[in-house]
């Protein structure tokens, strides 16, 4: 079977992030960096096959490549400028661009890709900051082009966040998303929306926490470790949305009108929450929310779920274990 063969346009933190998870994956993957170095050109691009080996030695670390492997692994990356990027971009099944967050600096790498590819090959921008049809027109194809949002550290972290354009073509967000699961990343596809799902929900809370800092509600520490072992763990188990089924909507809807009334309007309930409410949608009560329950299965999936978040907090070291007392004369 032929290894499939990736490009990375950009060689900056997360194109050599992407660069180290599909080698992972056994991707032979190309980093393209098209800034002009000048003389430090060959310097720059050593630095950037360091990194990434670094981070596939971390694995060997972490247990999850043998040292043997290693070398083998980070073989199957290549870094060069864009004057040797001739063979490699046509050589690519699929593109991701992953240049500096700048418009300008976007549009043009894309124009350049689509030069260099294949007519059929998808091209994926990993942008955090602009909506997939904002940089369509930069491609005389759209159709092949799509957002694929990584969270840092790519290498790591499974998620990634596909969102298509209104001419992106159905084609190109299966095979991006066949591509990603190869390589064991967990692929969900969004509306074209700002924030996408996970920015847009980080902001939030990111936000709030800094203003209880302000407001002295609490340190900044106590804040993080409540947000690490109480909110964190939790939510690793449990969605947001499925918590709110797990809780009822009905306590979200009073307990956001009384923080409403004192915290401000940021906090009134969604009006989906409301409506759930009203319509006999509560959560697990009522069989129905935003998911579904089986009368019949609801106890296995509720012992499920605490078994699940039990070994959460265990593998967090939060997980009280009972030990007899020792008794003294």
């Amino acid at each position: 079977m032929t290894r499939r063969h990736v490009a990375v346009v950009g060689a900056g933190r997360m194109g050599q992030g992407i660069a180290a998870a599909l080698a992972f994956g056994n991707v032979s993957v190309t980093v393209v960096d098209l800034r002009d170095r000048g003389a430090d050109s060959a310097a720059y691009l050593e630095g950037v096959r360091a990194s990434i080996r670094a981070a596939l030695a971390h694995k060997v670390t972490l247990g999850l490549v043998t040292v043997e492997d290693l070398e083998g692994v980070a073989a199957l990356v290549t870094v060069v400028g864009e004057v040797d990027a001739l063979t490699p971009m046509a050589d690519a099944d699929l593109v991701f661009e992953a240049v500096p967050e700048v418009a300008e600096v976007k549009r043009d790498a894309l124009t350049w890709i689509e030069a260099m590819v294949g007519d059929t090959v998808p091209i994926a921008s990993t942008t955090s900051s602009f909506l997939v049809d904002d940089l369509a027109g930069a491609l005389s194809a759209p159709a092949r082009f799509l957002n694929a949002h990584w969270l840092n550290p790519a290498d790591l972290m499974p998620l990634v966040e596909m969102a298509a354009g209104t001419a992106t073509s159905r084609g190109a967000v299966d095979a991006t998303r066949e591509l990603l699961l190869a390589v064991g990343k967990v692929p969900v596809v969004c509306a074209p929306s700002p924030g996408y799902i996970v920015p847009r929900l980080q902001s939030l809370v990111m936000n709030e926490a800094a203003r209880m800092v302000a407001e002295g509600v609490a340190s900044a520490e106590d804040i993080d470790t409540a947000v690490r072992i109480g909110f964190g763990s939790r939510f690793a188990v449990l969605g947001l949305l499925e918590f709110i089924d797990w809780g009822g909507c009905d306590t979200l809807f009073h307990a956001s009108n009384y923080l409403s009334h004192e915290l401000g309007e940021r906090f009134a309930p969604a009006p989906l929450v409301e409506a759930n409410m009203n319509s006999g949608r509560r959560g697990i009560s009522d069989g129905a929310g935003f998911y579904e329950f089986d009368a019949d299965t609801v106890d296995d999936y509720r012992a499920q779920r605490i078994a699940d978040f039990a070994r959460v907090l265990d593998a967090l070291g939060r997980l009280g274990r009972h030990e007899e007392f020792a008794t003294t004369d």
